[in-house]
C-alpha cells in the first residue's frame, strides 16, 4: 500500500531543505522523486528488466526481494552484499545465510547496466535493490507502495556482520526479535515481514533438525504437523539431499498472498522461524491469525515495514558512493 500523500510531501519538504542548507550523511532524507530530473525513467527501467526476469524464472521474485533484506539487515540499505570480494573486501556473499542460497546478482547486473546507458553513475545499487524489492512483490500479487530513494552505495562489506545480524531459520523468536530491534524494527515489522515467505524455496538443510533433532534428544518438533512432516522427510533424509528445495509456502507458493500465515496456524509453517511466530509469543500469535484472515491488513502492514526497513542506516549526501559497477567500488 502506499504511504500517505501527505507523508510524503512534508517528508520531501523536509529533504528539499535539507539539500538546500548543504545538510549531508545521516541527517539527509529519502523520498520517493529523488530520480525524477536526474533519470525520469529509472524506475521505468528497473520495472522493466525485473518483469522480463519475473516472466522467465517467477521464483527470481523472491530471491530479489530476499536480496534486499539480507542488504538493509547489515550494516543498513548500501548495496553492501553486491559487492564482491576483491582487496580489502570481504564479499557478504560467503556468510552462512547468503552461501549457496543468495541469488538474483545477475538480474541487478542487467538493471544496473540499463541504468548507465541511461543517466551514467546516478541510481545507487541500494535503490535498485529497494526498487526491485518493491516490483518483485508486486509482480507477484503482492501490496505496491512509494520507495523512498536518495540511498548512496557503500565503500566496503561486513561479512562477520552478515553472519551474526540476518535473522536465521533456527533462531528462537527471542533471537529474531532481538535481532529486529537493533535494527528499529519492532514486533509488527518482524511477523509482517516474515510473510516475505509466502514466495519462494528453502533447502532442505535450513529445516532438517526440525524433522529429525528439534531440541538435541533425537524427537521431531512437536509443533510440525504430522502429515506434513511425513511429507518432508520423504524428500529430507537425515542425512545427505541438503539442497533439495521445498516451497516456503504449500499453497500457493508463486502467488504473494497470506496462505503463509493460514499455512502457520495449520501447524505446516515450514522454518522453525516461521512457526514460532504463532507458538511462542501471544503478541506474534495474535498477528499471525489476524493477517491469516484479513488480507489487506497482512499487505498494508508488509508495504509499511518495507519502508521502514528501506530506511535503515542508508548513506545519502557525500557519504558513500554512486557504483558503476554493483560489484566492486569505483
Amino acid at each position: 500500500m502506499a504511504l500517505s500523500t501527505v507523508n510524503f510531501t512534508v517528508l520531501l519538504v523536509l529533504t528539499l531543505t535539507s539539500l538546500c542548507s548543504g545538510t549531508s550523511g545521516p541527517g539527509a532524507y529519502l523520498y520517493p522523486q529523488f530520480y525524477q530530473h536526474s533519470c525520469p525513467r529509472a524506475q521505468d527501467i528497473v520495472r522493466s528488466v525485473v518483469a522480463k526476469a519475473v516472466a522467465m524464472e517467477t521464483r527470481m521474485a523472491a530471491s530479489l526481494l530476499r536480496l534486499h533484506f539480507h542488504d538493509c539487515f547489515v550494516k543498513g540499505c548500501d548495496a553492501s552484499l553486491l559487492l564482491d570480494s576483491s582487496g580489502s573486501i570481504v564479499s557478504e556473499k560467503g556468510s552462512n545465510p547468503n552461501k549457496n542460497s543468495a541469488r538474483g546478482f545477475e538480474v541487478i547486473d542487467e538493471i544496473k547496466s540499463a541504468l548507465e546507458k541511461e543517466c551514467p553513475q546516478t541510481v545507487s545499487c541500494a535503490d535498485i535493490l529497494a526498487l526491485a524489492a518493491r516490483d518483485s512483490t508486486v509482480l507477484v500479487g503482492g501490496p505496491n507502495w512509494e520507495v523512498p530513494l536518495g540511498r548512496r552505495d557503500s565503500l566496503g562489506a561486513s561479512l562477520s556482520g552478515s553472519n551474526h545480524d540476518i535473522p536465521a531459520p533456527n533462531n528462537t523468536l527471542q533471537t529474531i526479535t532481538t535481532k529486529f530491534k537493533r535494527q528499529g524494527l519492532d514486533i509488527v515489522d518482524l511477523v509482517a515481514l516474515s510473510g516475505d515467505h509466502t514466495i519462494g524455496l528453502s533447502r532442505c538443510t535450513s529445516f532438517r533438525q526440525r524433522l529429525y533433532n528439534q531440541t538435541g534428544n533425537g524427537v521431531a518438533d512437536s509443533t510440525l504437523e504430522e502429515a506434513y512432516a511425513w511429507q518432508l522427510r520423504s524428500r529430507c533424509p537425515r542425512s545427505g539431499g541438503d539442497d533439495n528445495l521445498f516451497s516456503l509456502d504449500r499453497v500457493s507458493p508463486t502467488k504473494f498472498d497470506n496462505n503463509y500465515y493460514k499455512n502457520i496456524v495449520a501447524g505446516k509453517g515450514l522454518l522453525n522461524s516461521d512457526q514460532v511466530l504463532l507458538t511462542q509469543s501471544l503478541e506474534t500469535m495474535a498477528l499471525v491469525k489476524q493477517y491469516a484472515e484479513n488480507t489487506d491488513l497482512f499487505f498494508d502492514h508488509f508495504a509499511k515495514s518495507m519502508v521502514k526497513m528501506g530506511n535503515i542506516s542508508p548513506l545519502t549526501g557525500a557519504t558513500g558512493e554512486i557504483r558503476k559497477n554493483c560489484r566492486k567500488t569505483n
